[in-house]
Order: structure tokens, then sequence, then C-alpha cells
């Protein structure tokens, strides 16, 4: 994503010195993408947590057992009913991530997730027709080469999906590169084996030729969500989309390691992304909408008429990140992170999207239901912090915001 910072670069991409690549909080951070660049190499949106020193002085980002949330602290802050091992959430949809290059240990990663918090482990699916939960990684230009950097996206995208909803089945479409035709190329793939969602924790800066791409995300019966990036104020694409849910990112206060016992509040994250489109018009759901805004009358007063994002928001803080499992070694080191950013919020709210259609719950089904109402129900306000320094488009407050949206999911399905 642009912006989006890391550890380092994996095999596609550019070395960065790992002892020089920590912000002060102690999440991996890399050097900017140029303009533009959605229309070249995409990036994905995860920050790593810092949880140690190495002995000889870099970074200590992986353990042998967790040190981030598990699946029951997300729920105990959230109260989703598919953060269950044993939940019906999710059955008969299949959940699409879309990511680059190839995992070559996703499934059997995916299996220690499940063991480590007591879901049952997933086989490959026989059929996408067949009953019952499985998982699929679908190779639509052929076999990617692996990619480090991509990988550790890879996990926390699947393994969360699931977690999230337990009964869908769940596709990882992989791209051969993170160009921007390939990428779409695997978008329009998920589109073809009937995801119900498609879970996006990726993009770049803005073009004027990104609506030729909204098309991708029009299928019949399907709902996109997307990462709004962890550069802080500004909008990316393809959040920009008037097609997609779009992502933002919160802070979880009071959580703190693998337990949010002492959890008091919801605040926006910093670097999570936001802002107004520069291409996009304002879409219906957004015009239309008719509740409280921060900072002017209407989401048209407030974005000029264009595309605001974005939509809803999750949990990004690297503070506050989430336990994955990863064993392809990055910087060589693997095992279980602890990860932030807002690609967390992309897969989970896919996964919240496909245990809401299971249930038959529609507050949140899609940007329509939700700014239509479902913000009324099923949404936690999200009223304090901000993502830059530009007044009241960089602040979270009372209704809409260009930084949380309408707020983080609650009581659902």
């Amino acid at each position: 994503m642009n912006g989006k910072r890391r550890l380092a670069a994996g095999a596609a991409g550019i070395a960065l010195a790992v002892a020089t690549a920590m912000s002060a909080g102690g999440t991996a951070m890399a050097a900017q993408p140029a303009a533009g660049q959605h229309q070249g190499m995409i990036k994905p949106t995860f920050r790593i947590h810092r949880i140690g020193t190495l002995r000889n002085g870099l970074p200590e980002v992986t353990s042998a057992a967790p040190t981030g949330l598990p699946p029951s602290a997300i729920r105990s802050v959230y109260h989703l009913s598919g953060l269950s091992p044993n939940s019906n959430a999710g059955a008969g949809q299949i959940i699409a991530i879309v990511d680059a290059y190839n995992d070559p240990n996703a499934l059997a990663d995916l299996n220690v997730f499940n063991a480590e918090y007591g879901y049952p482990a997933l086989s490959t699916c026989s059929s996408l027709t067949q009953a019952g939960a499985c998982f699929e990684v679908q190779e639509p230009s052929g076999k990617p080469a692996s990619n480090a950097d991509w990988v550790v996206e890879e996990s926390l995208d699947i393994e969360w999906a699931h977690a999230e909803a337990p009964r869908a089945k769940v596709v990882l479409v992989e791209a051969e590169t993170s160009s921007n035709a390939n990428l779409f190329a695997a978008v329009v793939a998920a589109n073809s084996v009937g995801a119900t969602e498609v879970s996006m924790s990726w993009g770049g800066s803005e073009s004027s030729s990104e609506k030729s791409n909204d098309k991708d995300f029009t299928h019949a019966g399907t709902f996109y969500t997307v990462s709004a990036g962890d550069s802080g104020h500004g909008a990316s694409y393809p959040a920009a989309s008037p097609d997609v849910i779009s992502v933002g990112g919160t802070m979880l206060n009071g959580c703190s390691g693998t337990s949010c016992s002492g959890f008091t509040s919801e605040t926006a994250w910093s670097d999570g992304g936001g802002g107004i489109s520069a291409f996009e018009p304002i879409p219906g759901y957004q015009s239309g909408y008719t509740g409280p805004v921060f900072g002017a009358a209407t989401i048209t007063a407030l974005t000029g008429g264009k595309r605001g994002i974005p939509d809803v928001s999750f949990d990004a803080s690297p503070s506050t990140g989430v336990s994955i499992y990863d064993s392809t070694a990055f910087e060589g080191q693997s095992g279980w992170w602890t990860v932030g950013g807002t690609s967390v919020g992309a897969p989970n709210w896919a996964g919240i999207l496909a245990a809401g259609a299971a249930a038959g719950s529609t507050a949140l089904q899609g940007n329509g239901a939700i700014y239509s109402g479902g913000y009324t129900t099923n949404l936690r306000d999200i009223t304090s912090g901000s993502n830059g320094t530009c007044g009241t488009d960089c602040g979270a407050g009372h209704g809409y915001d260009l930084v949380t949206g309408l707020g983080s999911p609650i009581n659902y399905p």
C-alpha cells in the first residue's frame, strides 16, 4: 500500500537495513513508494510489532509462542459471534483472499493457528461445492514465486478471515506479482470462483485511470473489503473505489500483549488511512446518509462531492496487534508474529460479513445497509483520535469521519 511500512522488502524488493527500519514505537517501517504506485507495484498494508532486540542489535519480531491478541480477545472487545472455534459462522460462504506471490506453507501455517486457538484443522477443498469448510489456493496466472514480505500478509489474511467465519471456505488467490494488472486479474479470478466475500489488504496511490478498475468490484452477490492504508491521512486505491467497503484503523486502549481484559475504549489509530478521493465521485450511499457527520452537515459537504474514505474501521495499531503464525523466514525470523496495520481489518471484515450472511443478519451487509441504518445498531462510533494534522479531516468525531468512517463492528451478527 502507498506508504506501507515494513521490516524490509522481500524477494521482489529493495533491501532496507533492519536496524534503521524501526519506528520509535517499535513497528517495522520502510520508504514511501512513489506517487501513482498502484499503476506499478502495489504494497500490502501490515505493520510488524517489535517484541524485543536480538543479540546482534536487530529487532526481534517473532517468538515460539503467541505474543499478540488471540481471537478470544478480539471477540471480547467486539462481541462478534463468529470468533468461537465451535461456531457455525460463515457456513455456505466462500471468502477469497487476494494477495500477491506464493505462500508455500499457507495451509500448514493456518492449521498451526487453528491448533493454537482450538479451531478444527482445515483440509484442501475437493471442490468448492463440497459441504463444510475447507481451504484452497488458486493461481490464475500460474504458480508465483515466493516473497517473504507478502507471505506475512497472506498468513494474516487467511488466519483471521477463517477465525471470524470458521465454517466458510477460504480461497487464497495468489497473483503472479504485485503489479496492478496481476492483482486485478486475481480479483476477477476470485469473482469467477463464486466468492461471497473478497478481502484485499493492499493498494497504492490514486490515479486518474483508477475508475476503469471499479468494474472488478461489481460482481453480483459479492462484497469487497479493502484496507484504507497505513500512512495516515490520505486516500488510496482500491480503498477509494465506491464499490468496496474501505476499512480504517483503530487502537484498543487497555489491551496489551495477549489480553484485552483491561479494555477501556477504542480510538483512531494515528497511522490509519483515510481522506477524500481525488477522482471518485461521492456514491449514493454516502450522499444519501442522513446521520451525524463530524465537521460538516453532510458527507457531501465534508468531501466536496467526492468519495470519502474509510467506511468502517477495526483494530490496526501494532501496539494492540493480533497474533499470526508464519513459518516462512523473513529477515531470518519465523514463528509467531504480532501484526497490526489496516491489513488486520480487511480480512476480519470479510469474515464478519460471511458470518452475518450465514446467520441471515443484514445490518452490515454492504455499504448500502451500513449507511442506511446498520451503523446505529452494529457499529461502535469512534469519537477521538486522529491520523494527521489537517484539522477536521484528520480527526475522529461523532458520526461519520474521514479517519474511522462510521465505526467498528460490535454485537454482530
